[in-house]
């Protein structure tokens, strides 16, 4: 349904988006996933139309959106700050963009949308509350319903759940999905958390430095990293050089690294001697060919497992926590990145 081709942006002299493209499906929810500064919500602002490119071209089921304005491309969008009137009552911001516009709906079907969005947000019993008396999961719920309201081609999320704490997060962003897949509306969302990411979107787009430096499904860019930048933000593993020594029969590779010689998987051609990064990941399976040995140095818990140190400086997650000075033997895979 969107279509974004060849998108290049600079400011100042620093190019910021550098030929950028995808597409967004029918029901599709893609996800642009970066660090600060990785150009994701400029990309969002040049779809929104709040900006233009220097070159490229933007589309909606054919349409080019070139010269169409933000408030006629039909596109919903919620922020992280919300956005609400706060002299506005919960009824008047849903409907405030049905109001507020060139589609000035009867005021029937504008009481019956508003109704229709809050209900669908959990806040049917809402309508005539201060929008400053409510919490900041109920204001995001408010602007998310204002959003709902207008029946947008397209929803447009920039970082909607940063302000909130982890708990409240977690629980919207299980709300949202469900709301996206009942609604079917193709979505774009902006965010710098990969948890978020990967529980939201149907493909995620990773960004650095202005380009879509990887992207797929949440579980192929998982198993799949391909890139050391990607392996490292999404906090995959342990990451670290290694020297090609030969290739193997079974069309495997063996590297040398500071933590052993391993048998790795690599899709790329190499030779004897070539540098390359390594992931090792911690696997269940006991008669996995490389293993890892050190003492552990560390133990904290986070959540229902426990990030064990290596006094090689290597670490793992493990679901019991070792003793501290404990030799320890874990066994990892081992994969080839650029």
């Amino acid at each position: 349904m969107l279509d974004v081709l060849h998108i290049f942006k600079t400011y100042e002299g620093k190019l910021l988006l550098n030929d950028i493209s995808f597409n967004v499906a029918s029901g599709e929810t893609v996800c642009l996933l970066g660090a600060s500064g990785s150009g994701k919500s400029t990309l969002l602002r040049i779809i929104a139309g709040f900006e233009d490119p220097d070159s490229g071209f933007i589309s909606f089921n054919g349409q080019d959106l070139t010269s169409i304005p933000p408030h006629l491309r039909d596109f919903g969008l919620v922020f992280q700050d919300y956005a609400l009137f706060p002299h506005l009552d919960v009824n008047e911001n849903v409907g405030f963009g049905l109001t507020h516009s060139v589609r000035r709906l009867p005021r029937e079907e504008i009481s019956q949308r508003v109704a229709s969005s809050l209900e669908m947000v959990n806040l049917a019993a809402f309508g005539d509350r201060r929008v400053t008396d409510l919490s900041g999961g109920e204001q995001q719920r408010v602007a998310l319903a204002r959003a709902l309201a207008t029946r947008p081609r397209l929803l447009m999320f920039d970082e909607p759940l940063g302000a909130l704490d982890r708990t409240l997060r977690e629980s919207l962003l299980n709300e949202l999905r469900s709301i996206l897949s009942q609604t079917k509306i193709p979505a774009i969302y902006v965010t710098h958390d990969q948890e978020e990411a990967f529980t939201i979107a149907d493909r995620v787009l990773i960004l650095h430095e202005g380009k879509i430096i990887r992207q797929g499904t949440p579980a192929e860019v998982w198993a799949k990293p391909e890139f050391a930048f990607v392996a490292t933000f999404l906090g995959l593993g342990n990451i670290f050089d290694g020297i090609i020594l030969e290739k193997t029969m079974d069309e495997h590779w063996k590297a040398e690294s500071r933590y052993g010689v391993f048998t790795i998987q690599c899709g790329h051609k190499h030779v004897r001697g070539d540098h390359v990064y390594l992931l090792a990941r911690p696997l269940v399976n006991p008669k996995e060919v490389n293993m890892i040995q050190g003492n552990v140095s560390d133990v904290i818990p986070q959540q229902d497992q426990f990030k064990v140190s290596l006094d090689n400086g290597f670490y793992v997650y493990l679901p019991d926590a070792p003793k501290l000075g404990e030799k320890i033997e874990v066994p990892v895979k081992v994969e080839c990145l650029v």
